[in-house]
């Protein structure tokens, strides 16, 4: 089968032939259909610091997609070739403290797929079947490749209550960007989104934003916009930027709630005195509440909010250079590589 590999330090994936893999007790082989490009993609695609120091070689990236089942070994459940199913991209062990008090999403041994096991940016995967989500037949496959990253936003959006809440997010990334209508659907009064790209500034327009800004210091002047002298109740950081992060402290009201789902590349200076002071709380979220969050994805679905909006760029798999070279730049929004495009029992083009 195809597959792209990071096989040796520094930048770049190769595509090659690989065996097909076989699935072992409690695994099922999926068909990858599409594969969205991520973030966390992007960095091991460059090998930065981060990558280097987390990533074994060699590696299949890639764990936002969704596929048909192929096979399945023992021990699988219910789960039947033929069905569309993506798949949680967090694989915990199911045995510590936390999985067994059923917050598997707190797992301290978490292993990431397409990052410490080989992911779907190949023909095919094996996935164990406690991580698969298998979608409701007709599902848009766009749609159904975004249940991941769609995932994300969904978290940070229910971490604190938006109801009449003015939040701002920094960061239009597609997590940013799919953050928007989920938080004028969970009641919002106003969301402001800093974003430097212009590009991403309209798609955010598009997704609901009520003002967006190029720059974090502008914050100040969308708060006199929005009749606020006192800062944001809510702030949600997707950019993974220091100074948006300070920028956003800075122009929090006094007990203002911060989500923090970007991940910085340095540590950032905190005055904590400040934190302290103004009675501030900053959470962090990573990931989905496993899998209380796929179902939270799937009302929202039905609510009428639409994610794959944000998908800007198709790429046939063997285009896989243009693909991250695309989802580099700051003109596209989510970046989808299609593995194979056969009609499929269970999803629709």
């Amino acid at each position: 089968m195809r597959a792209l590999v990071k096989d040796r330090a520094g930048p770049g994936l190769r595509l090659c032939e690989v065996p097909t893999p076989t699935p072992a007790a409690g695994e099922v082989l999926v068909r990858v259909l599409r594969a969205g490009v991520c973030g966390t993609d992007l960095h091991i695609y460059r090998w930065d610091a981060w990558a280097a120091r987390t990533v074994r070689l060699p590696l299949v990236p890639g764990h936002e997609f969704v596929g048909e089942v192929v096979a399945t070994a023992a021990g699988t459940g219910g789960l039947l070739a033929g069905q569309t199913v993506s798949a949680e991209g967090h694989l915990v062990c199911g045995d510590c403290r936390n999985c067994r008090a059923a917050a598997p999403h707190l797992c301290p041994r978490t292993r990431g797929l397409g990052i410490l096991r080989d992911g779907v940016f190949a023909d095919y995967a094996v996935l164990p079947a406690t991580a698969i989500w298998q979608h409701r037949p007709g599902v848009d496959l766009d749609t159904a490749a975004l249940f991941d990253p769609f995932g994300n936003a969904v978290h940070a959006a229910h971490t604190f209550p938006l109801r009449d809440k003015v939040v701002a997010i920094t960061g239009a990334g597609p997590v940013g960007l799919m953050t928007i209508p989920v938080a004028r659907h969970f009641g919002a009064r106003a969301v402001v989104v800093v974003e430097p790209s212009p590009h991403r500034r309209r798609l955010a327009e598009c997704q609901g934003a009520t003002i967006t800004c190029p720059d974090s210091a502008d914050l100040a002047g969308a708060l006199r916009d929005l009749g606020r002298c006192d800062g944001f109740d809510v702030g949600m950081e997707m950019s993974g930027h220091p100074m948006a992060l300070t920028e956003l402290l800075a122009h929090m009201s006094h007990g203002g709630r911060v989500v923090v789902l970007g991940l910085p590349d340095r540590p950032v200076p905190t005055d904590w005195a400040d934190i302290s002071l103004r009675m501030l709380t900053v959470q962090g979220v990573s990931g989905r509440r496993i899998f209380d969050t796929w179902h939270q994805v799937t009302a929202l679905l039905d609510a009428g909010i639409r994610p794959a909006a944000v998908i800007t760029h198709h790429f046939p798999a063997d285009d896989y250079a243009t693909a991250f070279e695309v989802a580099t730049s700051t003109m596209a929004g989510k970046v989808m590589l299609v593995w194979s495009t056969e009609p499929r029992t269970g999803g629709r083009t």
